[in-house]
């Protein structure tokens, strides 16, 4: 009996330090969990943090653009508040991986949008530093003109050659998207051709103090990968030269940056490369390119 007691004793050790080795293993595993659960969040917040320097960083250098008084303050104000909006909902997520992995696609793409209309206010100020000083130079040339009677034609001559080249219109961020029109009205964006009922083409005339205002005209030309015109297809002689055309763009330009829009209607159009010029006259000044699948 004493020996079957011991045996018993025996027994039950074992189980305790199986029990206990079990208790260990899972303490182990717990503990694994929770380290890996925590630098999976320091990795999340650490990531939300930088999506929020970026957005910041953006939106500084909007409002400094805004403040400099530029052509385009109305485009820079309204991707200002598409930027701090995406903040605003940056700073209330949790940092869960699928809001961070959302967040930082919408600020990738938001921060390409902020960077382009960076460069076209660069690219503004630049020329219209250039003009500036292109029309002092014109009156420069104007008093010398005037004081040197026996150079008069020539100082006319050059006076003309620069007026005429800084009046010149420039055109900038010329895009073009398709999209589907629905009965209600709501156009869908569209890469599939057979989708496809309306091509949306916009481009910007830039800000131009030394030119003429009034109305202006522009010629678009929208060309599929076959070669054939779309839209209207009218054609327009110019001296010797001619040009088939989709529409015609007109606005009224008044020496300022303008935005020029228009919807080109489309049907049964077939996959491929598409073109697009835009004319001043018979003069290329801009022109792109897109495709549909």
């Amino acid at each position: 009996m004493e020996e079957n007691q011991k045996q018993s004793n025996s027994g039950l050790k074992a189980i305790i330090l199986i029990l206990a080795l079990l208790l260990l293993g899972s303490l182990g595993y717990m503990y694994k969990l929770t380290s890996d659960s925590k630098a999976v969040e320091k990795v999340l917040m650490s990531e939300k943090d930088s999506v929020l320097k970026d957005l910041h960083a953006a939106n500084d250098s909007l409002s400094a653009a805004i403040a400099s008084n530029t052509s385009m303050s109305e485009e820079l104000i309204v991707e200002r508040d598409r930027v701090q909006k995406l903040m605003a909902d940056v700073e209330k997520s949790k940092g869960d991986a699928a809001s961070m992995s959302k967040y930082k696609t919408e600020a990738i793409k938001l921060r390409s949008s902020v960077d382009n209309l960076m460069k076209q206010v660069t690219q503004l100020k630049k020329q219209n530093e250039r003009l500036t000083v292109e029309r002092d130079s014109t009156a420069v040339v104007l008093t010398d003109a005037r004081r040197a009677n026996d150079t008069l034609t020539a100082h006319n001559d050059n006076l003309a050659k620069t007026v005429e080249k800084g009046s010149r219109l420039t055109i900038l961020n010329l895009q073009t998207s398709a999209v589907k029109q629905r009965s209600s009205g709501k156009q869908v964006a569209t890469d599939k051709a057979s989708r496809a009922d309306v091509l949306k083409i916009s481009f910007m005339i830039a800000e131009n103090l030394i030119a003429k205002s009034g109305d202006k005209a522009y010629y678009v030309q929208v060309i599929d990968s076959k070669n054939n015109v779309l839209g209207e297809k009218k054609t327009e002689a110019f001296g010797e030269k001619s040009l088939t055309y989709s529409f015609i763009a007109t606005v009224k330009y008044e020496n300022k940056t303008v935005k020029v829009e228009k919807d080109l209607s489309v049907a049964d159009i077939q996959g491929g490369s598409y073109f697009v010029n835009i004319f001043d006259k018979d003069v290329l000044v801009s022109k792109t390119s897109f495709t549909l699948r």
